[in-house]
């Protein structure tokens, strides 16, 4: 009876011990904004070499596709938007645990192909008939800052392309499918010598700010993830990739 009882205890043990490394194995899940890409990228590769044996995945969208995702069920710890609105999207669709923090800002900039064909010196020459412009759809962030960039300017811009992100729309300028687009300030940089920036003055810049949230649906160091974003080593990556303070 001794015997088995021991064997019992050891057999508890192996499994309790069993269990202690599974439980180290944490993924966290981010749904960010296609903007944020380069620097959530390092900002995770930085949150994993501090947390041993936590993974941080990451999807990379529209924010108005993103949400659309976890407002369907998409499972995730944490949500980071480029705007506020499909923020208080997923607040009504009740997938968001705790209050947003802004931690970023970022505002438009004009792209073009590193040798400018179309001779694009200001906004207004977006609204030339012969300029292929793609702007982002109106429902997602960058589309409904470029509309009010277009309200405040007066220009009327007509795009060859609408994108559901920033991102895509960088990508017609880089392959020489359009003649400028409107990105992020922090894409151009990003992009280095594949496109050619042209700043919009700051009397029609509108900035963008982005909240960052944890989620319902998902286990994990979600909190943790955020406290790092809005901490001064994720303020430093996303400061030397461009982006400002929130405002």
């Amino acid at each position: 009876m001794r015997r088995l009882a021991v064997l019992a205890l050891l057999l508890a043990t192996v499994a309790a011990c069993g269990t202690d490394d599974t439980s180290d194995k944490t993924t966290i899940t981010v749904f960010a904004a296609a903007s944020l890409k380069g620097t959530f990228t390092e900002i995770g590769k930085q949150f994993e070499a501090e947390h041993q044996g936590v993974t941080v995945r990451f999807n990379f969208g529209g924010s108005a596709d993103l949400e659309a995702q976890l407002q369907q069920g998409a499972k995730a710890d944490v949500f980071a938007s480029a705007d506020t609105a499909n923020m208080l999207k997923a607040i009504a669709d009740e997938v968001v645990e705790s209050k947003p923090e802004n931690f970023a800002s970022n505002s438009l900039e004009i792209a073009t192909p590193p040798d400018n064909p179309a001779k694009i010196r200001s906004l207004d020459d977006l609204a030339r008939p012969s300029v292929k412009v793609v702007l982002c759809a109106a429902e997602v962030p960058c589309g409904a800052v470029a509309h009010d960039v277009e309200q405040r300017s007066g220009v009327d811009i007509k795009p060859v392309s609408e994108e559901q992100s920033v991102t895509d729309v960088l990508g017609k300028v880089t392959s020489g499918e359009a003649d400028a687009g409107l990105v992020y300030v922090t894409d151009v940089k990003a992009a280095g010598d594949k496109v050619h920036g042209i700043p919009i003055p700051e009397s029609y810049g509108v900035p963008t700010t982005y909240p960052i949230a944890t989620l319902k649906s998902g286990p994990g160091l979600p909190q943790e993830f955020v406290d790092y974003v809005t901490g001064s080593r994720g303020q430093a990556v996303l400061s030397a990739a461009g982006f400002r303070e929130p405002q």
